[in-house]
């Protein structure tokens, strides 16, 4: 897992390098940048490796209030554009401790074994979700604008779990800790929309995006209200995000919804 994680990351690597080259080259390119504070509602739950005697413990976490669990965060976008065309980035890294989990069942040789009573689970977990995408867009107008793009996003995430039973079970001791990571990369589609309204100032910026590969199924769908600028515009929107994986050894769920706030700088 380690090769692929590091071949993974130097073709994003690599792909950067050359979308930031051919448009540091190009006179007539145009160019935003959007630092923005997400603040989502945190849920997810799957199925962690067990110890070597014991069975697998399926947890569940959240929802995890944010402020006080957050260590680190960065949210990042930027758009190069050219006549119809747009290259857009989204780069967002979390670093989560202490949150409130639980472990409800755990599987061993024979089936499911329900937990009486989780005494204080918790977990942590550092994630990086990167997204790059290619975009037309199919009308641009002052009033009015619709793009749709295709792309990558890419997760990787690191989870820690430090369970805490009230009484040892047959396939699982009473306390105990466990480390594991995963990487889905999916192929998406989606598209953009900007509506103006009243003195065209003010605008509903759309998001939707589904996709597919390293995982069964995720999308993505966010909607607000931005103000246009001479310099860019100011944004606050409500933001969702999902992954669904049936079969993931370890993520099988995660779900991040709530507001964002942020600012976009036109160059």
């Amino acid at each position: 897992m380690n090769s692929a994680i590091h071949f993974t990351r130097q073709s994003i690597a690599a792909v950067c390098f050359t979308l930031c080259s051919v448009a540091a080259s190009a006179a007539d390119w145009h160019f935003g940048l959007t630092p923005y504070l997400w603040l989502p509602n945190i849920e997810a739950n799957g199925t962690a490796d067990g110890p070597p005697d014991g069975g697998d413990p399926a947890y569940e976490v959240g929802p995890v209030d944010y402020l006080d669990n957050l260590d680190f965060v960065l949210m990042l976008a930027g758009e190069a554009r050219r006549g119809r065309w747009s290259l857009r980035s989204d780069v967002i890294y979390l670093d989560f401790s202490n949150q409130r989990s639980a472990v409800k069942t755990v599987s061993g040789p024979g089936g499911l074994v329900e937990i009486p009573l989780d005494a204080g689970t918790s977990s942590s977990f550092t994630g990086l979700e990167a997204q790059a995408t290619l975009g037309f867009w199919l009308e641009d107008h002052p009033g009015r604008s619709v793009e749709v793009f295709a792309g990558l996003r890419y997760l990787d995430l690191s989870f820690d779990l430090d369970w805490e039973l009230e009484a040892p079970i047959d396939l699982l001791p009473q306390s105990g800790h466990i480390e594991q990571s995963t990487d889905p990369l999916d192929v998406i589609v989606g598209t953009n929309a900007r509506f103006a309204f009243g003195n065209g100032k003010w605008f509903v910026p759309l998001h939707a995006d589904i996709g597919t590969g390293g995982s069964n199924f995720t999308w993505q769908l966010s909607a607000g209200v931005g103000y246009a600028f001479e310099w860019g515009d100011l944004l606050f929107v409500y933001r969702h995000l999902d992954y669904e994986d049936d079969h993931g050894e370890l993520l099988e769920g995660l779900r991040l919804s709530g507001p964002a706030l942020g600012a976009s700088f036109r160059f």
